[in-house]
């Protein structure tokens, strides 16, 4: 039996083992008696498991007295985009995000749009415990709706932000891979609105995966081959639920989606100075896009809701995670690979420069990621305390505000428990690839001794 991944953001879970009907009532219900009743924004991605889910989750908020808005199957940026905008009292969206199909979760965010904070999750959490709720009688059950305008509203907002015309003139053809998720429902729609031929693969929403969802260089091989068979001028992929977003250069290449982040800043600090923030597991190569701007980066702890709240704080201009996650604050502080899509475009016709020559403009940083899952947390726990036990003299500086980021002259070392599944993760990056791959292998020696 799985275990049932609880973050602050939400629950995630392999249906029908972890993720049960049952659960999914209960956390339902403790969300939303954390204020009087009022109305939730509601959206999913594609998985086969959404509807299902999605029913329960209506009836929960409609017994409490909640009004429902159902988006359908609409990217995760949507909804929290639309919690905002409708002035919504939180939203609901049901993805499991990069996880593989038999997974689904459910991603609780506040009135602002944003995912709940740590004093926000606690609140919800006390609410498991309670017995006595209001439930409301026939005449006074919450109102559902369906709003199918949600996807066509954000493309508007996204459209607003860059100089289309500039993108128009270039006539792109762009190769897309949505990963038969809610990407085929926008993104082939924003394409066309900005004047590109689109030539598009796993476009259904149907949520059989057909390739690992995570979007990485190895899993983009079938994204490779499309660019180089219709001469595209870049290809773009997406995970299930839209939030990242990876790139894919004219001559057939993915060069990792630490630069969908990277270019997304050059472009936006072009055109307006100010700070960047991203987490600790993002490349230097962002840090890189904000020096040569002028301008200054700041870290948060990795989730996109520590992000996000960061950019408020320091009322940044751009930032995001190295995951290929965009958050554009003139938009919305959320992950968003739709606006992600229009900055680079933007970025590639003003500069008049092939996706190849943009990538080829950074210094060669290389980054490594792996990640070891574990059967039981309880495991994961104990590599951790081992980590925990290990001293490391040679290491210029010791981050622990978010696992254990270690800083070399030759490079820096991330480790980290997953939030949505049951692994560590170790990222690193240098521009000495044999200095880093030992490093690596160090530290799983550590955590797996």
């Amino acid at each position: 039996m799985s275990s049932l991944m609880v973050s602050v953001s939400g629950i995630r879970g392999i249906v029908g083992e972890s993720l049960t009907p049952d659960v999914i009532i209960d956390y339902v219900r403790a969300f939303a008696l954390r204020k009087p009743a009022g109305t939730f924004i509601l959206g999913r991605d594609s998985r086969v498991s959404g509807p299902m889910i999605v029913s329960l989750i209506k009836g929960v908020l409609s017994s409490l007295g909640n009004h429902v808005i159902d988006l359908g199957i609409v990217p995760t940026p949507t909804v929290l985009l639309m919690i905002d905008e409708l002035k919504a009292d939180g939203g609901i969206i049901v993805t499991a995000s990069h996880n593989p199909k038999e997974w689904n979760a459910l991603k609780l965010a506040s009135e602002k749009g944003i995912f709940l904070n740590s004093d926000e999750a606690e609140a919800m959490q006390k609410n498991l415990s309670k017995k006595d709720y209001p439930l409301m009688p026939w005449d006074k059950l919450g109102r559902l709706q369906e709003d199918k305008t949600a996807v066509e509203r954000h493309i508007e907002r996204i459209c607003a932000l860059v100089d289309t015309e500039l993108i128009k003139n270039e006539h792109f053809t762009v190769a897309l891979d949505c990963v038969n998720g809610a990407g085929g429902v926008m993104t082939p729609l924003l394409l066309k609105r900005l004047g590109c031929t689109v030539h598009t693969i796993n476009e259904e929403p149907h949520g059989l995966f057909p390739r690992d969802p995570e979007p990485v260089p190895t899993h983009l091989k079938e994204l490779e081959a499309l660019v180089k068979k219709t001469k595209a001028h870049i290809g773009f992929a997406h995970d299930p639920d839209v939030d990242r977003l990876a790139l894919v250069t004219e001559k057939g290449k993915a060069p990792g989606e630490e630069y969908t982040l990277a270019l997304a800043v050059e472009n936006v600090l072009e055109k307006s100075k100010g700070d960047v923030v991203c987490n600790y597991s993002t490349s230097s190569l962002t840090e890189e896009a904000a020096r040569r701007n002028g301008c200054s980066l700041y870290r948060a702890p990795v989730g996109e809701a520590n992000v996000a709240r960061e950019i408020i704080r320091r009322n940044a201009v751009i930032g995001g995670e190295g995951n290929g996650g965009v958050i554009y604050p003139a938009l919305h502080v959320t992950r968003d690979a739709p606006m992600g899509v229009a900055l680079i475009l933007e970025l590639m016709a003003r500069r008049k420069k092939t996706l190849s020559q943009l990538v080829e403009s950074f210094p060669p940083f290389v980054m490594i990621k792996e990640k070891k899952t574990f059967s039981t947390l309880e495991e994961r726990k104990e590599a951790l305390e081992a980590l925990e036990k290990h001293q490391f003299p040679e290491a210029g500086g010791i981050d622990t505000k978010d696992g254990l980021r270690l800083s070399f002259d030759s490079g820096w070392i991330h480790i980290r428990p997953s939030g949505t599944e049951p692994a560590i993760r170790v990222i690193g990056e240098s521009t000495d690839r044999a200095w880093l791959e030992g490093r690596i292998k160090e530290m799983w020696r550590i955590l797996e001794a």
